[in-house]
């Protein structure tokens, strides 16, 4: 290379051969020189991925010359990656290792296509028979990822690809089965995730063998809790294996089988047995002969092992971990329709909501205080994962719940009544929700007033702090006066346009909701959000009972939120779960519950509609992201519509 042999810029395809010579001269280890730092290969991998040197790719203009100094400088690359790769050094192999996967994913489709097979090869040599180094047999696994991925985008290899992939299962689950680092079980079940995916048909004459090498893995006890959710994923993609409905039904129905079984141990004491009776006769019908339990094991009765058995810890792991595998396959994409077993999930579902570690007398003798006190520790994760297994159920099935709706809204009652921590709540209202524009004004008829009255409570204007919440029974009571000393009819419109400190004067909340009582910030935002999702559905039909309180409610809300202008972003409130939440974001949510309301159908003109009006335009910030175009408020009638444009109008 000339001193002065000047390239015209950085975007000059002459500049990429070069660097990539430099990078393999002064960062890539060879035979003679010793891999210096792991730092070196994130700057290796940094150029490669920000310049495409090794893409090939030419512009028109570029010479013959150039092409050929740039096909060369990629072959030398390629030499001393698979050089490396077949180096006895651990360290280098692994450094040549990784950047062949990196080259797999940017190289050339010609290049890829002509060299996929013996780079393959290569990377297999290291889990077949397995490498010595942890770090080579995962960064193998990951390489051999990227290879098959990008082999799966072509349709003419898919052959190819399924015989490839048919050698790596026995080598997956020997390196998954053996008593090795996480690191390792991690690279493996991401492999196998990745042929699941592109090669399905590989799999099929290892599908038993296959699963009973995921649940063992599960109920091993020695997996972390990111490890059980990798787990939870491959064991729901595994049905796409054979791509038919019923291999995907059998899978559901083995999964909430053993999950019931589990908590029949976990709950011995704490709930009826009609319950376990309840879940065991919906998932077996009379007259027909029960599944395969999961995993291959023998009887239902030995499904908790002995490890199982003395760990109940293991025990509560192994139901959540399940419950997730459940979410992952009712929202994941499946090659043909399915059958969800509605009536199972939910009966699952209500089993462990109604638990709150309370116990009859009759029980007391059977069941000691730890433990009592193991398990209403674990509730309130138990809680969070059924809650979503509940919005996996109503993404899946959405208008098909209907036949169901009277007992879902029956569980939410029940369980919105005795539910007092902030997270939960969080994940409650999210449901409502969720179900709201799932399934429309039907349900908003009937799920308004419980919306209400727990929003009520916890948009206790008074303190906008955050702390604990308080007796779920007080609020109840307080919550149920301050919409009866609310109830006024108006006669006219005009009535309830009055000025806005005359209407925030009636709102006389700090005799109506108790002392003491205060909510996190994601709490109220959560309340805020299902109060726009309730008058964006359902906000004109039999709303008169209580629209006006609530358009009330959100008006001093959004005007006591919006004192002293638009929050920093940067003060955070923080939740126990460490999830966050800023004053600028509750702030937003006030005011796009405003919005519904002012949008929201209804007979009469919206009653606060010049203080709402007032409000977006002292907030510059509110009216950009406010704007119609961004809000998700579903479909509106005909009405709504023209509301909407009239604000719109005063809003600009």
């Amino acid at each position: 290379m000339a001193l002065f042999d000047h390239f015209h810029n950085v975007y000059d395809d002459a500049f990429k051969p070069r660097l990539l010579r430099t990078l393999l001269k002064d960062h890539v280890p060879d035979q003679n020189q010793p891999f210096r730092s792991p730092s070196d290969l994130s700057i290796i991998l940094s150029a490669i991925k920000t310049h495409r040197l090794v893409s090939e790719s030419v512009t028109e203009s570029i010479d013959q010359k150039h092409i050929d100094k740039w096909k060369s400088a990629v072959d030398s690359w390629v030499d001393r990656l698979l050089a490396l790769v077949s180096c006895n050094m651990p360290d280098k192999c692994w450094a040549g290792t990784c950047l062949l996967g990196l080259t797999c994913q940017e190289c050339s489709t010609d290049r890829f296509l002509a060299s996929y097979s013996v780079w393959f090869h290569k990377l297999l040599s290291h889990i077949q028979p397995a490498a010595e180094s942890h770090f080579v047999k995962v960064a193998s696994c990951t390489s051999i990822s990227d290879l098959l991925t990008r082999l799966g985008s072509f349709p003419n290899a898919k052959k190819d690809g399924t015989s490839h992939a048919g050698k790596l299962i026995q080598p997956v689950l020997k390196l998954l089965n053996e008593d090795g680092s996480e690191a390792v079980w991690e690279g493996a079940v991401h492999l196998l995730c990745t042929i699941v995916t592109f090669y399905p048909s590989s799999v099929q004459h290892h599908y038993d063998i296959v699963e009973a090498a995921i649940v063992s893995k599960i109920m091993s006890g020695k997996c972390s809790v990111n490890m059980l959710e990798k787990l939870a994923a491959c064991l729901a993609l595994l049905p796409k294996s054979r791509g038919d409905e019923a291999c995907w039904f059998l899978m559901m129905q083995k999964v909430l089988l053993s999950i019931n079984v589990y908590l029949n141990e976990a709950f011995q004491g704490l709930e009826e047995e009609t319950k376990c009776n309840e879940a065991i006769r919906l998932l077996v019908l009379p007259g027909k002969d029960p599944p395969p339990p999961l995993g291959g094991q023998k009887t239902s009765g030995e499904v908790l092992d002995k490890a199982a058995r003395k760990s109940e810890q293991l025990l509560m792991s192994s139901v959540t971990t399940l419950m997730l595998c459940c979410c992952k396959m009712l929202t994941t994409s499946y090659p043909v329709q399915v059958t969800v077993p509605i009536r199972p999930l939910l009966a699952l579902v209500g089993r462990v909501l109604v638990v709150d570690g309370s116990l009859s007398q009759a029980l007391l003798p059977f069941v000691t205080a730890i433990q009592q006190e193991f398990i209403c520790s674990q509730l309130p994760t138990l809680h969070s994962y059924v809650l979503d297994l509940l919005t996996a159920i109503i993404k899946r099935v959405r208008s098909q719940l209907l036949p169901h709706a009277a007992d879902i809204m029956r569980l939410l009652t029940v369980y919105f009544r005795m539910c007092a921590f902030p997270e939960l709540r969080i994940k409650v209202y999210s449901v409502i929700k969720i179900l709201l524009m799932s399934m429309g004004i039907g349900i908003a008829v009937h799920l308004a007033e419980e919306v209400i009255n727990n929003a009520f409570a916890d948009l206790n204007p008074i303190d906008q702090g955050t702390g604990d919440i308080s007796s779920r029974a007080n609020s109840k009571a307080s919550t149920g006066a301050l919409l009866q000393t609310r109830h006024r009819k108006r006669k006219h419109a005009t009535t309830a346009t009055g000025s806005s400190e005359e209407q925030l004067d009636r709102v006389n909340f700090e005799k109506e909701v108790p002392k003491g009582y205060t909510t996190f910030i994601p709490v109220k935002i959560a309340a805020l959000e299902a109060l726009e999702a309730l008058l964006t559905v359902g906000g004109a039909l039999r709303s008169e009972r209580w629209r006006l309180k609530v358009d009330l409610l959100l008006i001093t809300i959004a005007t006591n939120a919006c004192k002293g202008g638009w929050a920093d972003d940067e003060r955070v409130i923080s939740l126990p779960s460490d999830a966050t939440s800023t004053q600028a974001d509750f702030q937003l949510a006030a005011l796009r519950a405003l919005l519904a309301s002012l949008l929201s159908p209804a007979r009469v003109r919206p009653p606060y509609l010049a203080q709402g009006l007032e409000l977006f335009r002292r907030d510059k910030n509110a009216r950009k992201q406010l704007h119609p175009s961004k809000l998700e408020i579903g479909s509106m009638s005909g009405i709504a519509e023209s509301k909407k444009q009239k604000v719109t109008n005063k809003l600009d």
